[in-house]
């Protein structure tokens, strides 16, 4: 166990397990994922003439101009598939949710303050457990697809290595966005359901809002409520270059939620 920062390593040891399972589950899930998309040309996906339905762009990672019936859009579907999600949000809601609410919960943060050990660097250490698990895990899905694309000319033809990094980037982007307000409540929070209500909340729903916005046009203006409508991959996939505008609004509400996260944790009372 690294001394330095103990429980930056703790945190990470505690959930080996659930880490390397969650990494072989990411590539194996988007290693299926190219193979599908190298095996079955996008344009037999619909046959009929009509192409896919408008709200399908949101199972492309696109905010409307990428379809799913393309080497882009399928290789998007992968990275806003909801078993992504679920791999993303199990991360995020464990190592969250350990970061002070659970310590709170089981009475235990009186033995981790006392070392002595400052609540600024608890919530450093820990935090940074988090950036370096949902980074291990973002760059495990875009290795993987980075890879498959490499190796089909038919896909790489439409997708290029940049457009697969910047996708990649985006994705590491469109977790801070989750990592910072589930922060925020895990220093506010005394349960461990608090904190992940809140991931969850913000994931699934925020996934569905941003299909119906995208489906039923009298809601299409809920789609700047969604992190999804600014996290799309799909779109990064088919212009080979990161969505600036869109990866700043991520990162911006994933920092105002780290900053937030800070200010509750200092002024909170820690007593179980």
């Amino acid at each position: 166990m690294n001394t330095r920062l103990p429980l930056l390593w703790l945190a990470l040891h505690r959930r080996r397990r659930m880490l390397i399972a969650v990494l072989i589950g990411i590539v194996v899930f988007e290693t299926l994922i190219v193979v599908v998309t190298n095996t079955i040309p996008p344009g037999q996906l619909f046959s009929g003439g009509k192409g896919p339905p408008a709200a399908y762009r949101a199972f492309s990672g696109s905010s409307g101009d990428v379809s799913i019936a393309s080497y882009p859009g399928l290789l998007g579907a992968g990275l806003v598939h909801p078993f992504w999600i679920a791999l993303q949000l199990t991360v995020i809601g464990s190592l969250a949710a350990a970061a002070v609410a659970a310590d709170v919960e089981s009475g235990t943060i009186e033995l981790v303050m006392v070392r002595p050990v400052t609540r600024t660097r608890l919530l450093a250490e820990r935090t940074a457990a988090l950036l370096i698990a949902t980074g291990a895990l973002t760059a495990a899905a875009t290795l993987t697809v980075a890879v498959g694309v490499a190796l089909s000319p038919a896909i790489h033809a439409d997708v290029g290595l940049g457009g697969v990094f910047a996708a990649g980037l985006m994705g590491y982007a469109f977790a801070l966005c989750l990592v910072g307000p589930a922060l925020a409540v895990s220093a506010a929070g005394r349960r461990r359901s608090q904190v992940l209500g809140t991931v969850i909340g913000i994931g699934a729903v925020g996934f569905a809002v941003n299909f119906i916005a995208l489906a039923w046009e009298p809601a299409a203006p809920l789609r700047y409520a969604s992190p999804f409508h600014y996290y799309s991959p799909g779109d990064a996939l088919a212009r080979g270059a990161v969505l600036w505008p869109q990866l700043m609004v991520l990162v911006g509400v994933g920092t105002v939620g780290f900053l937030v996260a800070h200010a509750l944790l200092r002024r909170r009372d820690l007593a179980p």
